[in-house]
Parts: structure tokens; C-alpha cells; sequence
């Protein structure tokens, strides 16, 4: 009984979470702009989505901003990720750790306002950031790198440190042993980190408007200021069309990461009967 009660509630769960989108699938085919009634099989709003300047311009601004902050995110959340579990002891470590996570608590709406103040600010003494891809950037960086630090402090915490003082034994200096045997060890983290704060950063909108300028529209605005209007069928198309991005990538990640399970399991085996 207490089985079939607790399927019950997964397939619940399941149907609530993704059930919308299977019905954004189907409605971005169909022939008419008729909202909840499937008329026919159509592609035209996705050539609708393609003759939209500033869907396609939003798309690419996106992409663009989405690359520079999952890199940044995953290299700054490494750094400060490495220092939380490497050294325990030093002064100011309590502040560094709440400056480290009070982004992954602090609601979007706070952080891109005070963001937007701190940049006018700086604007007005220095005459620079403009508002634009630079403070988006920023802003997206801010939130992405606490994300990967969480996801990298897990992996770090679990790397042998028997091989990296092996390795000082031999002679590496610390430099060496990092790039030699700690990246290599957390380099799967870091893969998680960069794809989740890429996501994060491309389907921001709460941070972008409060930190984009005049004519700089990332794809999440575009699309949230059309639904304001009204339904428009070329938004299921966009839609559509990410959630088959990020599934395609979802998959070639976790078939890569099973190869990798399998060759290491290979190996472990052949250097065991050795």
C-alpha cells in the first residue's frame, strides 16, 4: 500500500512539474494562435521565430552572456570553493563564507537592485560600468558563482589528499599539484558547475532588467515582455527550441560522464590484475 501511495505522488509530482511544458511542446505546432485548442499540425511560427529580429537578437545576447559568466561563474566558484576546504583557518573565513552564500539566499529582486544603485553609483563617480552586456555579466557572475562554489566544494571534500601530498613527495610544487592532480580530479565538478550556472544565466530576467540598458534585451526579457501582451505562439516556439538545447546537452553530458564511469572501471579492474 505504502508503494503504490508513494508512486502515486512521484507520478503526481512528475505530471505537475512537466506536464506544461509537454503542452507548450504540442501548442508551438499548432496552426492557430487559439490557446488551448489544438487546431492542426503547423510549423509556422517557427519561421514566425526566425523573422523576429528581436527574439533571434535576444537569443544570441543571451548566448553570448550565458558563455561569459558560466566560464567566470565556474572559475571564480573553484577559487573560492579551493579556499573553503583547503583552508580551514584563517581570519575573516566566517564573513567569506557568508559572502560566499548569501547570494543562493538573497531574493533576485534585492540583488538586482542593489546592484542596479552600486553601478549607478560607480557610473556617476567613474563615469563607467554603462548598463549593458558588462553589468549583466556581472550580475549573472555574482549569482553563478555561488552556485558553482556549492558544487565544487562537494567534489573537493571527497579528492584523496594522500595523491596530492604523493605528488609534493615526488617533488611537484603546490602550482604543479593543483594543475596536475587536483583539476583533473575536480574537472567533472566543474563541468556541473559551468552547465547549471550557464542555465541559471541564460534564463535570468530579474537581475537583466534591473541591469540592461537601451537596446540590450536578452531572450528571457524579449519573451516576458510579448507574454505581457498576450499569447504569442512564436514564444512556444522559442521555448521549444531551449528545452530541446538543454535536454540535448543533459544527455550528451550524462553519456559522457557514463563512458567515463565505465573506462574507469576498466581501468581499475586491468591495474588490479596487475
Amino acid at each position: 500500500m505504502q508503494a503504490n501511495l508513494g508512486r502515486f505522488w512521484l507520478v503526481a509530482v512528475y505530471l505537475f512539474l512537466y506536464a506544461p511544458l509537454a503542452f507548450l511542446v504540442i501548442f508551438s505546432f499548432n496552426s492557430t494562435r487559439q490557446d488551448g485548442i489544438f487546431t492542426g499540425f503547423s510549423l509556422r511560427w517557427y519561421s514566425a521565430l526566425w523573422a523576429d529580429s528581436r527574439l533571434v537578437d535576444g537569443f544570441l545576447l543571451s548566448l553570448k552572456v550565458a558563455l561569459v559568466t558560466a566560464s567566470l561563474s565556474a572559475v571564480l566558484g573553484a577559487m573560492a570553493a579551493f579556499v573553503l576546504v583547503r583552508y580551514e583557518r584563517f581570519r575573516g573565513r566566517p564573513l567569506f563564507i557568508g559572502l560566499v552564500n548569501a547570494p543562493l539566499i538573497m531574493p533576485e529582486v534585492i540583488i538586482g537592485l542593489s546592484l542596479l544603485l552600486l553601478m549607478v553609483a560607480v557610473q556617476r563617480a567613474v563615469g563607467w560600468p554603462d548598463r549593458g552586456i558588462g553589468t549583466i555579466v556581472i550580475g549573472h557572475t555574482l549569482l553563478g558563482m555561488a552556485y558553482a562554489a556549492v558544487v565544487i566544494q562537494s567534489r573537493l571534500r571527497e579528492v584523496d589528499r594522500s595523491i596530492e601530498e604523493a605528488a609534493m613527495d615526488l617533488g611537484c610544487r603546490p602550482l604543479q599539484v593543483f594543475f596536475l592532480v587536483t583539476l583533473p580530479s575536480i574537472a567533472p565538478a566543474m563541468v556541473a558547475a559551468w552547465l547549471l550556472t550557464f542555465t541559471l544565466s541564460f534564463d535570468d530576467v530579474v537581475i537583466s532588467e534591473f541591469l540592461s540598458g537601451p537596446g540590450v534585451t536578452t531572450l528571457p526579457q524579449v519573451i516576458f515582455s510579448y507574454a505581457r501582451r498576450g499569447i504569442n505562439p512564436s514564444i512556444y516556439a522559442a521555448a521549444t527550441l531551449l528545452i530541446a538545447v538543454v535536454s540535448l546537452g543533459i544527455i550528451a553530458y550524462s553519456v559522457y560522464e557514463a563512458r567515463r564511469h565505465r573506462q574507469r572501471q576498466r581501468d581499475l579492474r586491468a591495474a588490479s590484475l596487475h
